[in-house]
């Protein structure tokens, strides 16, 4: 264990981290002035100097270690800013730096002679730097100041094209469902980003707030040492609430179900922003916050935590099963990316909650972050490399692309590459590998609905199959669509990107085989270090929570570690066995919905127009097409509806009711202003005889 105080040691590297994208967001606006390489250079040494840092401490959170620094904040609520860099946040830190820094290299070419550069390199910056504090921070507080920063950076970045031309849109043009537009403007998307994670975000800032009443503190470390706090809130009930709010956010930014619809239109900003969105930043967050707060509520297990777990792997669950849908029938390639960004979060909060659920915390907990890592590389690549297709063929649609293999062999081969590992393709690829943890981690949880769980997914993984090689078909195989063929005619040809672009998608790519290639020793050392992460944090393991090894001066945490490593030892070999079920299942969902995808889109053995010939496939496929209406749902109730009723508030209540007693009102106190001036004659004998007479009247009255 690595404990430092304040600025010093490796504890130094740790705030570097978080802070130097934000120290080159700040630069970044001096150099309005020069050149656009400049700019580009100086954004992206940025990006690598973060990643350095984050890979300086590498080392510490492969041995179990941790890097806890502190240094005084609010200190009249007693509240200490700081970094925990444990074994998660370390390698989820070098996850969003390196790929991020990848991302950097291929905006350099993507981004090149447009406009806008100064405010694209700042909100990049700002948007990894928002990334790292939210991973580092020890404690709540901080966690939601980067939680917002990468809120605000997402909706300057789904807008960056504010000017909403045409080409800049996503979705079918003139495309409605229940009256509702379909297809979206840069400005819309970002607005619609922002105001549905705000949704999410008061929720979990409810429950921040709600712990911090009963705790009075909103670290990590405090909250799992002294564990009353949560004994008081399960007497009121609100243990439970408190942290189901919490995960509210957390459904926010990873754009899960019923906060999932700002995901698919945000495909409006830069392909390389996309990039970062769904692969290193944003929707990554809510995972990792459900990560980072799993294993404090499983330790708190015994008060009754089992509902939070099955709320997180339902939530999951049913966002996998309906956006890998919605990617069956979308002729966009963005959007198929998206969706599937959001069907596989879907995963990994499902291994997440099944954790929880689980004889084996473990066992979920590391499927869940294995899939995070496998996503990330091999969703980045996707990206990018359906940015490079884009700026050739300039066209959204894949109905615009076609037959696109031979005049873009190496884009092929590394979208090929990433797009098995998205597939599942067995043995081979990251992909299989982290979905073949999670199948094993539902059968294996013990939990009494993990049949449906595991239905769900598996039917998930045959669509995911399908879909992906539908995509690669469309675009590489078959005659080249007329657009392609316009283009060509006009004398530009269709050619492969420059080195600068496609070299970050192919390092990313091979990656994710190479991984597969050593999938199941990569899962069993994961699985190895979250064994002693969790049981040296949080005295989990196995289904037991035993008190955590603390830090102790004298060394005494050391060994604590290596006694909770003999200890574990046995559970994790036996762990390593394959579940051959989980296998199986894992191998038929890619063979039938890649089989499928082949027959249809690469071999064309098959027309799938065909099959939307009868009424029942055509209502299906529209209905899908459609988003199952849930988009539409949400503008009829969340915008049409209250903005119909506040125009009849506006038109009956304020232009007739209001409108009509201020009139009244007016007139009537002009009329009693003329009565009153009417009175004042300025007679002094007047005023004398009305004075009399009012005497002689209470004095009769009085009498009376």
């Amino acid at each position: 264990m690595v404990d430092a105080i304040g600025f010093e040691g490796l504890g130094i590297n740790a705030w570097l981290i978080w802070m130097t994208p934000f120290i080159g967001a700040a630069f970044i606006p001096l150099l309005r002035n020069k050149s656009e390489k400049i700019k580009s250079l100086v954004a992206v040494g940025f990006s690598i100097l973060s990643a350095l840092f984050a890979l300086s401490i590498l080392p510490v959170g492969l041995s179990n270690g941790e890097i806890h620094s502190q240094i005084p904040w609010f200190s009249a609520l007693n509240l200490e800013a700081g970094v925990l860099a444990d074994p998660l946040a370390i390698i989820m830190s070098n996850l969003v730096a390196w790929i991020s820094a990848a991302i950097f290299i291929y905006s350099v070419s993507y981004m090149h002679k447009q406009k806008s550069l100064i405010r694209y390199w700042f909100f990049m910056l700002f948007f990894i730097g928002s990334m790292q504090l939210i991973v580092l921070s020890d404690n709540l507080l901080m966690v939601f100041f980067g939680w917002e920063g990468v809120g605000l950076a997402s909706y300057a970045l789904i807008g960056f094209w504010y000017q909403d031309r045409k080409k800049d849109y996503v979705g079918k043009e003139g495309h409605t469902a229940w009256g509702i537009p379909q297809w979206t403007s840069p400005t819309h998307a970002g607005i619609k980003a922002f105001l549905l994670n705000r949704a999410g975000d008061v929720m979990m800032l409810s429950g921040m707030f709600l712990i911090f009443m009963y705790a009075g503190t909103f670290g990590f470390r405090e909250l799992i040492a002294d564990q009353a706090w949560a004994h008081e809130m399960m007497q009121q009930n609100l243990l439970v609430p408190a942290a189901v709010l919490i995960f509210g956010g957390a459904i926010g930014k990873s754009a899960q179900f019923p906060l999932n619809e700002w995901l698919l239109e945000a495909m409006t900003g830069p392909t390389s922003v996309s990039a970062l969105i769904h692969a290193a930043t944003m929707v990554k967050a809510g995972v990792f916050l459900v990560a980072r707060i799993g294993p404090l509520f499983f330790a708190l297990s015994v008060f009754n935590m089992q509902q939070f777990f099955e709320i997180v792997a339902w939530v999951g669950a049913i966002t996998a099963m309906l956006l890998a849908t919605q990617a069956l029938v979308n002729p966009e390639i963005k959007k198929v990316l998206a969706y599937s960004t959001g069907s596989q979060i879907g995963y990994m909060m499902l291994a997440l909650g099944i954790a929880g659920l689980s004889t084996n915390f473990v066992d979920g907990y590391t499927a869940g972050f294995f899939h995070l890592i496998s996503h990330a590389l091999f969703k980045a690549s996707l990206f990018m490399a359906a940015g490079a297709i884009l700026h050739t063929v300039h066209s959204r649609f894949m109905t615009d692309m076609g037959g696109l293999r031979k005049s873009m062999r190496k884009t092929y081969i590394f979208m090929v590459l990433a797009s098995l590992s998205l597939a599942g393709a067995p043995l081979i690829t990251s992909g299989f590998w982290s979905k073949d943890a999670i199948f094993a981690s539902i059968l294996e949880s013990n939990y009494e609905f993990s049949s449906y769980l595991f239905f769900i997914a598996v039917a998930v993984a045959v669509m995911t199959a399908f879909y992906t090689f539908r995509m690669v078909g469309l675009v590489f195989f078959g005659k080249p669509s007329q657009n392609v063929i316009d283009i060509e005619n006009k004398g530009h040809r269709i050619r492969e990107v420059n080195q600068l672009m496609w070299m970050p998608f192919a390092v990313l790519a091979i990656a994710s085989i190479v991984i597969g290639v050593v999938g199941f020793a990569f899962e069993g050392q994961l699985h190895h270090l979250f064994s002693m992460y969790l049981a040296s944090s949080f005295g989990i393991v196995g289904s037991e929570v035993e008190p955590p090894t603390l830090a102790s001066e004298n060394g005494d945490t050391i060994q604590g570690q290596q006694q909770t490593e003999s200890h574990t030892e046995g559970q994790v070999e036996e762990s390593l066995e394959l579940n051959p079920l989980a296998v199986i299942a894992s191998v038929l969902a890619f063979g039938i919905g890649g089989f499928l995808g082949y027959l249809f889109y690469i071999k064309r053995a098959a027309d799938p127009t065909k099959i939307n010939e009868n009424v029942v496939s055509k209502a299906l496929w529209r209905f899908l097409y459609n988003r199952w209406y849930l988009n539409s749902l949400l503008y009829w109730f969340g915008v049409v509806i209250p903005l119909g009723f506040y125009r009849r508030v506006n038109k009956y209540f304020e232009n007739i009711l209001m409108y009509g007693i201020n009139p009244s009102v007016q007139h009537s106190m002009v009329f009693m202003s003329k009565v009153t001036k009417a009175a004042q004659s300025g007679n002094v004998q007047t005023y004398l005889y009305v004075f009399s007479a009012g005497i002689i009247l209470i004095t009769m009255l009085l009498l009376s």
